[in-house]
């Protein structure tokens, strides 16, 4: 395989918590990701999922510069853009965009279509003369499936989905590389969902796009993802290709995240096993020693609290998790098996 494109070292991002009000004082940190390595490869949709607070969203800002990692390294094409300055980073930000999660909060109700979708000409006016913009934004709407005609009008005019190809399109005005999406479909219907995860593949073949794909819900995951990552308050406890996460997942966390998830067979599921975790997440600002997921493991140990187990391939698994008794498990049989 090739170098990847995109590589996350070690990254680190802590918010301080403060208190009082003229005179300020840090009195701890929320720890909304820790010690997160990832690769992207050319090509490839990498999954990133987990449940809500888990630093999914933080992760997708720092890959984006919008926040500023507390410690570690971002490269892409071999360049650590989070040492860049912001002219530098401006440039690449051509080959990194972003959808965002909620389409009806993403777009400027002011402006109409045409103005959003050629926004990033605005910014980066090297990629379409002025005199041609108003053709650009015209094919990009017509590539993610909208009437060209419509550049004049404002979001409101459009429903969820539309706005999320309005969303789809001044991503990629700028040709990018790299696409993170945000928990792109949550906040649609679910024939709707189907309908942009279509687009989406659609756009990758044609274009040749690497996603970063958000998600809390695996099964959307899995229409898209070549590998899966499970993040669990703000760390990765496993790693894995499609297959290796939904019919071996080892580590327990995505078990129970599995274990969730519907199952349209009947047959599957009357044998289905559901792992119901006891309590809520811990707070990121005071997260339990060792693993973070001990306090609600039935798998738990001492020396769960005492050593924080690494992100390894272990004896018996064939793809990495941080789990001292990580164990290939098939979560759900389909009826053909």
């Amino acid at each position: 395989m090739s170098e990847p494109i995109l590589q996350i070292k070690d990254l680190y991002k802590h918010f301080p918590i403060t208190r009082g009000v003229l005179f300020k004082r840090t009195i701890g940190e929320i720890q909304a990701v820790s010690g997160v390595d990832l690769e992207l490869n050319k090509g490839e949709t990498l999954g990133v999922v987990g449940e809500s607070g888990c630093g999914k969203s933080t992760l997708a800002k720092l890959v984006m510069m919008l926040e500023r990692p507390s410690s570690g390294h971002i490269f892409y094409r071999g360049t650590d853009i989070a040492s860049l300055s912001p002219r530098a980073l401006r440039r690449v930000r051509r080959e990194i965009q972003l959808v965002m999660q909620d389409p009806y909060s993403s777009l400027n109700p002011r402006m109409t279509v045409g103005d959003i979708v050629g926004e990033p000409f605005e910014i980066h006016p090297e990629v379409a003369p002025k005199g041609q913009r108003r053709k650009k934004v015209q094919e990009l709407l017509d590539v993610v499936g909208m009437n060209p005609e419509h550049i004049n009008r404002y979001p409101h005019q459009f429903s969820g989905g539309q706005r999320q190809r309005i969303g789809i399109a001044r991503a990629l005005a700028l040709r990018p590389e790299v696409i993170i999406c945000d928990e792109p479909v949550s906040a649609l219907d679910v024939s709707i969902q189907a309908q942009v995860m279509n687009l989406l593949e659609s756009l990758q073949e044609e274009l040749g796009l690497a996603y970063i794909f958000i998600a809390h819900d695996l099964s959307v995951v899995r229409h898209l993802a070549d590998r899966v990552a499970v993040m669990y308050l703000g760390k990765i406890v496993e790693i894995g290709t499609e297959d290796q996460i939904y019919e071996r997942s080892a580590h327990p966390y995505t078990q129970a995240l599995l274990s969730a998830v519907p199952v349209p067979d009947p047959a599957a599921r009357e044998t289905k096993k559901i792992i119901r975790l006891e309590g809520d997440p811990p707070s990121p600002a005071d997260p339990p020693s060792g693993c973070r997921f001990r306090t609600r493991c039935w798998k738990a140990q001492d020396i769960c609290a005492a050593k924080e187990p690494e992100l390894i391939v272990r004896e018996g698994i064939d793809h990495p998790a941080a789990c001292h008794f990580a164990e290939s498990r098939v979560i759900v049989q389909s009826h053909e098996s």
